[in-house]
């Protein structure tokens, strides 16, 4: 064996010495995390519509028009390009629907049909919770329906409405797999938003919509 031979096998004897004493018996992998997100901070502007109603949405979001907006002029979504989510607005006139279907009245029909679009989530919803919306002097009542849970379409839905003479629904969904423990943090940084177009959602001339 020649001197270049012994080098050689000494290497490899150093090579793997030093790859089994790096080994660790009581080695953890690191838990799976997920990639950081930087939230822009949180600035509102007014929607300027001929619609009946008004409120304020994020700057970094943008209004889109459903495609058939002849039939529902005042169908709208607030896209949010950035994560891939929209939160779909659908206006119905109970001064325009105002004939009954079935046994019930529209207004009763849009409350059962809010009812029953949140709730076909159940199958993969851990839970969804309720929450009254009442601000009487602007004539808005509604329901938020929380929808918590890994693996659900959407996570959060909602209806105002002045009880005599509009509706709307809104339900926040995303173009993604949903997994919601990775988008987590997305949802809750637009649920806040939401809440901010509930909170300063108002109907033009609301003195009158209770009427």
């Amino acid at each position: 064996m020649t001197k270049f031979d012994n080098c050689a096998k000494a290497f490899v004897l150093l090579f793997f010495s030093l790859v089994l004493s790096g080994c660790d018996e009581n080695f953890i992998p690191r838990p799976k995390g997920y990639i950081r997100i930087d939230f822009p901070e949180k600035k509102y502007t007014e929607l300027k519509s001929e619609c009946p109603f008004v409120f304020e949405y994020p700057i970094y979001s943008r209004i889109s028009r459903h495609v058939d907006i002849e039939e529902h002029p005042c169908w709208l979504n607030l896209d949010f390009p950035k994560y891939r989510g929209r939160l779909h607005l659908s206006y119905f006139s109970l001064q325009t629907d105002r004939d009954s279907v079935g046994d019930h009245t529209m207004f009763e029909k849009f409350l059962e049909d809010s009812r029953t679009l949140a709730y076909k989530h159940t199958i993969k919803a851990e839970a969804i919770d309720e929450t009254l919306i009442r601000r009487d002097k602007q004539h808005v009542h509604g329901i938020v329906y929380e929808i918590r849970g890994a693996n659900t379409a959407s996570s959060l839905q909602f209806f105002l409405t002045d009880s005599n003479n509009h509706f709307i629904r809104g339900a926040l969904y995303f173009s993604v797999a949903p997994k919601n423990d990775s988008l987590a943090p997305v949802i809750n940084f637009i649920k806040a938003d939401v809440n901010h177009f509930i909170n300063s959602f108002k109907w033009k001339n609301s003195e009158l919509s209770g009427n």
